[in-house]
């Protein structure tokens, strides 16, 4: 039996946790906020309005791996938030074992924006989301997922997220889902 890890992934203000925890709901499968898996060094730098480099990111990825490794060891799929925003930081999360799947959740930068503005419990400054958006690259056809618009509401967003683990076949990364 292969064990499916989901991804959600994406910029700050997607949604990702909040989609994240619907799944959860639907699936019961464990689930893990990647931004539990930061050095209080990253959330620092990060809450001071200072991008993370690569260096700061490859420790995070290979422990965010490492949790989904554990639970595929145990036979357990997973549900994991992670921003994945660059190929090279994917292809780290897709290093461990079972099916990696990426749910990226996509939106104009005025709605990401607003989202941002609305927080008020998290370290990320929307000063930071300019530097997210020119970081993401964009899912390529090789890559096991799927671009959901997130100008919906989160039981659209997870239908259409159960559809797909329903039907694997609909996999278009480059395409956003209707």
């Amino acid at each position: 039996m292969t064990c499916t890890h989901l991804v959600v992934m994406g910029v700050a203000g997607c949604g990702k946790s909040t989609v994240a925890h619907a799944l959860q709901n639907r699936l019961g499968w464990a689930i893990a906020d990647g931004d539990d898996f930061h050095p209080a060094g990253n959330i620092a730098k990060m809450s001071s309005g200072t991008p993370l480099t690569d260096d700061d990111r490859w420790p995070w990825l290979d422990l965010i791996a490492d949790w989904t490794a554990q639970r595929d060891g145990a036979h357990n799929s997973t549900i994991v938030t992670c921003s994945a925003l660059r190929r090279v930081y994917r292809d780290r999360l897709r290093a461990a074992p079972g099916r990696t799947l990426f749910v990226h959740l996509a939106g104009s930068h005025d709605l990401l924006a607003a989202r941002m503005a609305g927080r008020t419990d998290h370290f990320m400054p929307p000063s930071l989301l300019l530097s997210q958006l020119a970081t993401l690259e964009p899912l390529e056809q090789d890559e096991d997922g799927f671009v959901i618009d997130i100008d919906r509401s989160v039981d659209e967003i997870t239908d259409l997220v159960m559809a797909h683990l329903n039907d694997p076949t609909t996999n278009h990364p480059t395409e956003v889902l209707p």
